[in-house]
């Protein structure tokens, strides 16, 4: 996203499959240091994003009293090893990247506790990442809810209220993690919903994007598809969903903004599709 004081860019959901998510696998593991042995820059990485992800905004030296409490002397070691790891290292005249080059991590304001010191906090696609990578339990999904409200408000900000309505479904958001967008052809022989039109026009919102994007924008896009992928069917060519319809329905009902915000990107939908058969006509002429 274009704002130079966060100090990194990233574009949209095509950009995170194609590009974020397989550079941070590469760079930073494909599975979790819980799960198994992963090499050290792995798991110091990791471990770094999920403090991020449990404790929202820190600076580098809040990251390391998190879980190091009064040791001074190992927070100050911790401090520069997490530096490291933000912005990368040169090494024999070879640079490695760090999660800000990739885009995993943005600036988030000052802290003027110790001085002045950046903010840190995960980006869009971090969050993305850590749900795919890091094996969070759903207790720390809720965690992470609760910090990044602000950063995703239309899912982490109504956390709470979308679990009183869909309880687990809420972690569906893990498929989009999982590099999953389901905008392809396919998905017509999956429900007779136009789930394939509506998530096909979510990637066209979007196109330019790819580079970068404004992370309100990817926030827009992230939450079109969660609604959207909620109308999945449970059964193929059904019109059952995943989440029962009139719970789908009873979510918008009960927040005014959230139902407008989101059946005015289905008028926008409609009005895409209807342009577009206005021009097939014409060929007919």
């Amino acid at each position: 996203m274009p704002i130079l004081d966060q100090g990194t860019t990233y574009g949209n959901l095509h950009a995170y499959r194609l590009y974020t998510r397989p550079t941070a696998k590469r760079l930073f593991g494909n599975y979790s240091f819980r799960k198994k042995s992963v090499p050290k820059h792995h798991e110091n990485v990791q471990k770094m994003l999920h403090i991020l992800a449990i404790h929202g905004a820190l600076t580098t030296w809040g990251m390391a009293k998190s879980h190091l409490a009064n040791d001074i002397v190992g927070i100050r070691v911790k401090e520069k090893e997490y530096r490291r790891l933000l912005v990368g290292r040169r090494e024999r005249g070879k640079r490695t990247l760090g999660v800000l080059d990739v885009g995993l991590v943005v600036k988030d304001g000052k802290s003027k506790l110790r001085g002045e010191s950046d903010l840190y906090r995960l980006s869009l696609h971090g969050i993305l990442y850590c749900l795919d990578v890091l094996e969070l339990t759903q207790k720390e999904i809720d965690t992470m809810a609760l910090k990044y409200s602000d950063v995703l408000p239309w899912i982490f900000g109504r956390w709470d209220y979308l679990k009183s309505y869909i309880g687990d479904k809420v972690y569906q958001i893990r498929i989009l993690a999982n590099g999953m967008f389901l905008d392809n052809v396919q998905i017509t022989k999956v429900s007779k919903f136009p789930i394939y039109e509506i998530m096909t026009y979510i990637s066209v919102k979007y196109q330019n994007n790819y580079e970068q994007i404004e992370e309100k924008d990817l926030a827009d896009q992230i939450s079109f598809w969660f609604y959207t992928h909620l109308l999945i069917p449970t059964k193929l060519g059904s019109l059952s969903t995943s989440v029962d319809l009139k719970k789908w329905n009873k979510i918008f009902s009960g927040d005014n903004e959230l139902k407008k915000w989101f059946f005015d990107f289905l008028d926008e939908t409609i009005k895409f599709y209807q342009d577009r058969f206005t021009t097939i006509k014409y060929l007919k002429t």
